[in-house]
């Protein structure tokens, strides 16, 4: 009997360990990518001790779904994917950081109207992060924007 290519398969998705201070996920730069990107910030700080519905999870979770939306609406570049980065800091702060192909597009806070449907994801994220700001994309061309998020210690 043979194994079907199905079961030997294995996931290409990055597991959340505890242990590491660097999670890193490249994704497609889609709704469904972002999605994704959102997920697996929670599943990791879950896993660093910051449990679901804590301030520091669901900071740091809203945040990369902000960041991971706008480079899949803002940022998109056909074959190019996009990256979220979550690094665990000594001082108690999570940096959360989303990558992606357009350099030349950097995001601006404004004030959306009442009337409109968005354009208000930045005023949250610079609400919930301690600081944020872009740079340019290390070894790739693009830009990465970034969110230092205070975390406190953690509850078991």
């Amino acid at each position: 009997m043979t194994t079907s290519p199905r079961t030997e398969r294995r996931s290409a998705l990055p597991l959340p360990l505890a242990d590491q201070t660097v999670f890193s996920f490249r994704f497609t730069p889609s709704p469904r990518g972002a999605r994704l990107a959102r997920r697996l910030a929670s599943c990791q700080m879950d896993a660093w001790g910051w449990r679901y519905g804590t301030s520091a999870h669901d900071s740091v979770e809203l945040i990369a779904a902000e960041l991971a939306a706008n480079a899949a609406t803002h940022g998109r570049v056909p074959g190019r994917d996009a990256e979220l980065r979550l690094s665990r800091e000594d001082d108690g702060h999570v940096r959360v950081e989303v990558s992606d192909a357009r350099g030349e597009r950097l995001p601006e806070v404004r004030d959306a109207g009442s009337e409109e449907d968005g354009g208000r994801g930045l005023l949250l994220v610079a609400a919930l992060a301690e600081e944020w700001g872009t740079a340019p994309r290390p070894g790739a061309p693009g830009k990465t924007v970034w969110a230092v998020v205070p975390t406190g210690p953690v509850r078991q």
